[in-house]
């Protein structure tokens, strides 16, 4: 059987041979779970110069005319092909010591399981699915993390896969429900039930402030779309109608008021342990004391929660109790504003959880910006304000006129007060003005995906790629998207979303190394997803859990990892003065000296190789992936594209001569075309619009495109109810 299609101008035959390619090759990166009907969708092929990539090879591929494909994965049917486009004229891309090229096949929407085909290396990609829900599984999975990094509660079928099932953690004797203070280990009578929440990261440590932004994170997800979340992801409270991403911030909610004393102070962390599975550390467990920056932090989880939980009916009284706990908080955190633990100095827990010990540091100024914030939105009380506006000049924001990723939530919670009712105009324009500002026009922000200068299209400056890099590419990325949920800058909202999408992509597979940035998600959609991460319970040398393919079972699915660090190193002790010639063997360091997006190895050995600094989960990485992804979902089913509405093949508005072209386009009407006015609008391979058109005629011929800069474009015609995209190759 033949079929033939047109697209790109280029006309294709269709013949089924086999389903599936014969050869997967990494070099062609795909988000590997897919794409929307409607996003642009653009593989990204590259050639390995410099650097470590396990299983790719340097192989220029097919760049020529029409060598690349997309092919239905059941069939091989090809319905769709076309050329590379080189990244600046086939330079090599210093992050990743990758060339790069661009296979843009964004025209392609029809529902279903494709991959793309390189006809001269007869190699294919990784499956990919286009669905309007293909990202709905993955959210899932992603906020099921949270379910096993809950402390004090058995993980039991059917909530529990096969192979994650354990009893409760951390409720045997001088654990959680009895847990003691810090430095009074053998005093009973500073015993608390401080059990339940969430192990912070690859530890079962629980800190109040390293959660402060995380939860901001979750609840703004829910605040932002809240009709994307569904009540079916397979956790206890499941079917009880609140969205399972409320009742899993419930979990955390119910630990921190745990935490917090009956005169509105809230204890800091919570540590002690490490074993695997969780259920078998029996290490006795120790809290620290109340904080001035702890009872800030969850003032305002406390008064975000009421908000959110006050939208749902039955959830009204929790919602009241949150109320009174974040007053509460604030106001003992008024009467004590320098109340500080260090619980390192304490030998409490292995990460610094306290702010700072100066009485003005601005991290703990924000955490109480950040309380005042919320409580203002949720009782209109006038303190509340005052003390907002009175240090709005104090912020980073105003001060700098810059906004980054590294302050995101500081950012959120100013963006948030621009919502209150009350909030005094020129402070509201001031916040909106300065933020705008900076993400739309700074180099490290929007320009840079303007001027592409990340290949793989999710661009940070290198001194971004830090411990935890992967959530810095999520707080990039919503950066754009707050544009669109403050409504800033209006006429460039899809250019906004393609920008985000391209990070959403980077975590699914394009980038350097072709790894989904999750872990276990291969029976998710995810052929190349993260197979060890560093954790407690998935410990190195686990026959049950260490790595997916060698132990039974592998992690848990759907855990983001920190991911590339430029700055990671073996520990300082290395490579000989470790204490033993045992120790010294573990002086390896798998992720050092490569080029910097490929500064990431799937390992997990403990010290002295140090393997969390690059591998190590955090509540925080799961969160702001969440959120992001949450700006990518859809509820309704099948691609709703119909012909008059989606990238059409036929040339049924508009015939464009000649193409490619290396002076301007001339676009001619069909005998087909409605009389009317049109709009013409043409964006770069990135969705960067650079002429548009309104009230266009189609009666005489149209000349556009003189001055473009050799690429491929995309042109979209719209009126009288129906719309054409066409692509533009210019020379």
């Amino acid at each position: 059987m033949i079929k033939l299609l047109f697209g790109l101008g280029l006309l294709s035959a269709v013949v089924f041979v086999h389903a599936a390619p014969l050869t997967t090759n990494p070099n062609i990166k795909v988000d590997q779970f897919g794409y929307t009907c409607e996003g642009i969708k653009i593989a990204i092929v590259s050639a390995p110069q410099t650097g470590t990539n396990p299983g790719l090879t340097s192989a220029t591929p097919g760049v020529g005319l029409n060598q690349y494909q997309v092919r239905r994965w059941s069939n091989d049917a090809i319905v769709y092909s076309g050329t590379l486009t080189a990244w600046n004229n086939g330079a090599t891309h210093t992050q990743s010591g990758d060339k790069v090229w661009y296979f843009d096949f964004s025209s392609v929407a029809e529902e279903g399981s494709y991959y793309i085909f390189d006809t001269q290396l007869n190699q294919g990609s990784y499956r990919f699915d286009i669905n309007v829900q293909v990202y709905n599984e993955v959210m899932k999975q992603a906020v099921r993390t949270f379910y096993y990094q809950r402390c004090a509660l058995a993980k039991v079928a059917p909530y529990a896969d096969a192979g994650w099932t354990d009893a409760a953690s951390h409720i045997g004797p001088l654990q959680d429900r009895n847990c003691r203070l810090y430095n009074q280990p053998n005093n009973a009578s500073t015993e608390k039930d401080l059990s339940g929440g969430w192990y912070d990261a690859g530890d079962y440590n629980k800190y109040v402030n390293f959660i402060w932004g995380p939860m901001i994170d979750l609840l703004l997800a829910y605040d932002e779309r809240p009709t994307v979340f569904t009540d079916d992801y397979s956790i206890p409270e499941s079917g009880n109608g609140i969205p399972d991403i409320l009742d899993e911030v419930k979990w955390e909610m119910d630990w921190l008021l745990r935490m917090q004393q009956s005169d509105g102070s809230v204890l800091c962390v919570v540590g002690g342990g490490s074993a695997s599975p969780p259920s078998s550390d029996a290490a006795q467990r120790r809290y620290g004391p109340a904080t001035t920056s702890a009872s800030l932090s969850a003032a305002a989880i406390f008064a975000l929660g009421a908000i959110e939980f006050g939208k749902i009916p039955s959830m009204s009284t929790y919602a009241a109790t949150l109320q009174t706990a974040a007053i509460n908080a604030y106001q003992w955190a008024e009467a004590n504003p320098s109340v500080t633990f260090r619980n390192t100095d304490n030998n409490l827990a292995a990460g610094e959880q306290e702010l700072s010990s100066n009485e003005n540091n601005y991290a703990r100024m924000m955490r109480k910006l950040s309380a005042a914030t919320f409580l203002y939105k949720l009782t209109g009380t006038a303190a509340y304000k005052t003390y907002v506006e009175t240090n709005w000049p104090n912020t980073h924001l105003n001060q700098w006129w810059y906004a980054y990723p590294f302050e995101s939530t500081e950012q959120d919670v100013l963006l948030y007060y621009t919502t209150c009712t009350g909030a005094t105009s020129s402070i509201v324009t001031e916040i909106l003005s300065r933020y705008s500002n900076s993400v739309r026009t700074s180099a490290d922000n929007y320009v840079g995906i303007v001027n592409q200068t990340d290949a793989y299209r999710a661009y940070l400056k290198d001194d971004n790629f830090t411990w935890g890099s992967n959530k810095v590419h999520c707080n990039q990325a919503q950066m754009y998207l707050n544009l669109i949920t403050y409504n800033q800058s209006p006429t460039n909202h899809a250019e906004y979303k393609n920008a985000a999408a391209g990070f959403l992509h980077y975590m699914h597979g394009t980038n350097p190394l072709s790894l989904v940035y999750l872990s276990n998600m291969g029976n998710y959609g995810a052929e190349n997803s993260v197979r060890e991460f560093y954790h407690s319970w998935f410990h190195d040398g686990s026959a049950q859990w260490d790595r997916v393919g060698t132990s039974t079972y592998g992690p848990a699915p759907g855990f983001v990892p920190g991911g590339p660090n430029k700055n990671y190193n073996y520990d300082n002790c290395c490579p000989s003065g470790c204490g033993s010639s045992q120790n010294n063997a573990g002086c390896i360091r798998p992720a050092f000296g490569q080029p910097i997006q490929k500064s990431f190895v799937e390992w997990n050995t403990s010290w002295p190789s140090n393997s969390w600094e690059v591998t190590e989960n955090a509540c925080g990485y799961q969160a702001s992936y969440i959120r992001l992804l949450s700006h990518f979902l859809q509820n309704n089913s099948g691609c709703s594209i119909t012909t008059a509405t989606r990238t059409v093949d036929t040339a049924e508005l508009l015939t464009v001569y000649p193409n490619p072209s290396a002076q301007a386009f001339t676009l001619q009407a069909t005998t087909t075309a409605p009389l009317g006015k049109y709009s013409l609008v043409l964006y770069t391979s990135t969705g960067v619009e650079v002429e548009r058109r309104t009230g266009v005629s189609l009666m005489e011929d149209i000349q556009i495109g003189q001055s473009l800069t050799p690429g491929l474009y995309t042109l979209v015609v719209e009126g009288q109810g129906l719309s054409q995209t066409l692509k533009l190759i210019k020379k």
